[in-house]
């Protein structure tokens, strides 16, 4: 349930209301605005009798129950947008965020030229995996700790923000040293001891869904690292897997909107893992900014011919920097409805 506080109410009277929830036995997360706190209380069982003692508080102005199985996500709890703070960004504001890099790290040249590229280019984090999930056990599986170090060089000299990839719960304390934000992929959407880490992890978590999960599947991963105590979770629609095999996967567009209704967490695109094919990511890129998505990872590498993986669905420098021009009048106009229904919605 969602307990709503009154305008103004003292840190006293706040605690007052957390206490008597937990003498009920459940859980509180509250969210404190600049005039009113919202706390939001979890648990089992019916939470009949700790909302009609909690209702009857004088500090107290609505409690309302939430009938979304994920609770701390859902539009119920949060109605406006939540807003992650990742190296003077704001994902989820009135700034249309890129993320873009290649899949792996692969040498010093390699990830400084695709940091230099995608920098110029107009993108703010650089996305570049130093530990590898891959389908084959023959197959690349990362750099590690060197590449971690490389990603970090390449931040001091372009200045982007760091997304790279966690497999393992023994890896997040490591990870999170050197990345900005902390990337689960598909494989590990339900990885929940590792979901479990995250939420203690003090870094931003981008979940990517998995490659069969459900909108309500990827909302309950989400809600396991925001009820482990990080409330900073993007949400990341990568395709699903379907009969389809024109593409690597089938771009779920719709999700966007639709996830958009249900959670108040901001949503970012990747078209390069939705099709598999460098040819059609800049038209699902533009699908992503005309549909409300607040942001893109993309991949991008200075020679895709010679990439160690997923060299087929990645941009050249060239090709991402047109992708980026060609993107523009969409992003103007992105971000001048946002800041529109920003002013609204303060007024």
């Amino acid at each position: 349930m969602i307990i709503s506080m009154k305008l103004h109410a003292t840190r006293q009277e706040i605690d007052e209301v957390r206490k008597q929830v937990e003498h009920f036995g459940y859980k509180v997360h509250s969210i404190e605005g600049e005039e009113r706190v919202v706390i939001g209380v979890v648990g089992v069982g019916d939470v009949t009798a700790c909302l009609e003692s909690v209702e009857a508080m004088p500090q107290v102005e609505k409690v309302v129950r939430i009938s979304a199985p994920y609770k701390f996500v859902s539009k119920e709890f949060r109605a406006g947008r939540t807003q992650i703070r990742v190296n003077g960004l704001a994902i989820g504001g009135d700034e249309f965020i890129v993320m873009a890099g290649p899949c792996s790290v692969e040498s010093e040249k390699q990830i400084m030229q695709a940091a230099e590229g995608v920098a110029k280019a107009g993108a703010k984090m650089l996305r570049g995996g130093a530990f590898k999930p891959r389908t084959s056990p023959y197959d690349f599986q990362g750099m590690e700790v060197e590449g971690l170090k490389l990603l970090q060089k390449a931040k001091r000299a372009t200045g982007l923000a760091i997304i790279t990839e966690v497999m393992s719960d023994r890896d997040v304390d490591l990870i999170a040293e050197h990345a900005d934000v902390m990337q689960v992929g598909a494989r590990n959407m339900q990885n929940f001891v590792l979901l479990k880490a995250l939420g203690k992890c003090g870094r931003p978590v981008l979940l990517k869904r998995g490659m069969s999960s459900t909108m309500k599947e990827l909302l309950m991963s989400a809600e396991y690292v925001v009820a482990h105590g990080n409330p900073d979770v993007i949400l990341c629609e990568r395709g699903i897997r379907t009969f389809e095999t024109a593409t690597r996967n089938t771009c779920d567009i719709a999700a966007i909107p639709a996830l958009n209704e249900l959670t108040h967490l901001p949503i970012i695109l990747d078209p390069s893992h939705a099709t598999g094919k460098r040819s059609l990511v800049p038209a699902v890129a533009r699908a992503g900014v005309a549909i409300g998505a607040d942001g893109l990872i993309v991949e991008v590498h200075p020679a895709p011919e010679k990439a160690i993986s997923d060299g087929a669905q990645s941009l050249d420098l060239i090709q991402f920097e047109k992708m980026m021009l060609d993107l523009r009048p969409y992003i103007e106009l992105w971000e001048t409805s946002r800041k529109s229904e920003a002013l609204a919605a303060a007024n």
